[in-house]
């Protein structure tokens, strides 16, 4: 029998501690051979807070995870003792396995958040922006530079009426 991907529901904000309990208990009860991975699905949030950039984890289906496990009555009725999971997502308490074009979709769409960051250019040169983070506030100008290795920009704004070349990050400015 093949490994399938199944969804289980969790307390709110156990998602992590149902992850560990449910792989320790699979080694514990023999059964880690009926288990592939299991997920978290989590998406990384970059934004800038009173001048500063962070990026925080955010989960992008809270209260859930991904199992992928062969579906006997053993597997399921550990992964439904498991402390912090309530059910499986299914049909009148039979787990459902997710297709294989959902399963591709999350998967595709975790390792789209870990790329994202190297791979958006958001802005051009000669684009018109509004600075909205820092010193800069409220400014508008144009890029005159883009650099996406440091993900940072080069504005042109006009300080007591001369263009300024300014250095910001790609967060601080907004498109016009």
């Amino acid at each position: 029998m093949a490994k399938r991907w199944y969804v289980a529901h969790t307390y709110s904000g156990h998602e992590y501690k149902a992850k560990k309990y449910l792989e320790s208990a699979s080694v514990n009860q023999n059964l880690a051979d009926y288990f592939g991975q299991i997920l978290v699905p989590t998406e990384e949030i970059v934004e800038m807070k009173q001048g500063k950039r962070s990026t925080s984890v955010k989960k992008f289906l809270p209260s859930y995870i991904l199992v992928e496990m062969e579906l006997t009555k053993e597997t399921q009725n550990l992964v439904t003792s498991t402390p912090g999971i309530t059910n499986f997502v299914g049909a009148s308490g039979k787990p459902v396995p997710l297709r294989d074009s959902e399963v591709t979709r999350i998967l595709q769409q975790i390792d789209r958040s870990k790329n994202r960051e190297a791979l958006d250019i958001p802005y051009k040169v000669g684009e018109a922006v509004k600075v909205v983070d820092g010193p800069f506030s409220d400014f508008a100008g144009t890029v005159s530079e883009v650099n996406p290795e440091r993900r940072k920009l080069k504005v042109m704004v006009s300080i007591f009426g001369r263009p300024t070349p300014v250095e910001l990050d790609y967060l601080q400015v907004r498109s016009l």
